[in-house]
């Protein structure tokens, strides 16, 4: 069933969900909350959706909820949760098959080509990753949809593959750093130290009926300041 409905923190905070069924719980992720727990102890989606799962259907015990894909804290986006483990194989065999469409937004400084694609090599150790010819394959695709003032570009971003930071990292080695991405050179703030980078499309196969389905949804209001 497509819901309207949304899941509130014990802060008060509210994460819009925009798809709920059986096999999946598909949620609109505010930059700045994390997706899984970590040592900081801070709200996170797979914790306030579990419990969400747990209330609105009385489940006892402790609730299945499965984590195919991730984005960063500073970022935000269409998350997709698997509330069966068929359900979280299957779309994370699609993931690692590439089957999966990721279209992200983002607002970059300086002026780019109309359009491209890029192809690079990622290394990772920890939490840092770098660009390096010894790294795993890194591809995307862009167009430019928008120029703003102040040499602002809202860039068109079609993810054909999964690295950590991939997005952030390709952008900010060609001179081009995501709004508010200070790690990788930006000179400009976005509110609440987030980043101007937003999945705002995910396409997959539902898990049990094989049909195609594409959730959307819109960045947050914040991003205005940067394109009005």
């Amino acid at each position: 069933m497509d819901c309207c409905s949304q899941i509130v923190s014990q802060k008060g905070d509210t994460i819009p969900i925009l798809y709920e069924d059986n096999h999946l719980l598909v949620v609109n992720k505010a930059a700045g909350i994390l997706v899984q727990e970590d040592a900081t102890g801070d709200q996170d989606i797979l914790t306030l959706a579990k419990q969400y799962i747990k209330k609105k259907y009385k489940k006892p015990g402790n609730v299945y909820l499965g984590l195919v894909h991730r984005l960063d804290r500073p970022v935000s986006g269409v998350i997709v949760l698997a509330r069966t483990s068929k359900a979280a194989r299957r779309l994370s065999e699609q993931i690692r098959e590439r089957k999966v469409g990721k279209h992200y937004i983002g607002l970059v400084e300086g002026r780019l080509p109309a359009k491209g694609m890029w192809i690079d090599n990622i290394r990772r150790k920890g939490k840092h990753a770098w660009i390096d010819p010894a790294g795993k394959k890194a591809v995307l695709e862009f167009s430019v949809g928008k120029i703003f003032q102040k040499k602002i570009t809202q860039v068109n971003i079609d993810l054909k593959t999964g690295r950590h930071h991939q997005i952030r990292l390709q952008f900010s080695h060609r001179g081009y750093p995501l709004l508010g991405d200070y790690r990788y050179g930006s000179k400009i703030r976005v509110p609440g130290g987030n980043i101007a980078l937003h999945a705002k499309a995910l396409t997959i196969e539902h898990p049990t009926r094989a049909c195609a389905m594409t959730f959307f949804c819109e960045p947050q209001p914040w991003w205005r300041c940067f394109s009005d």
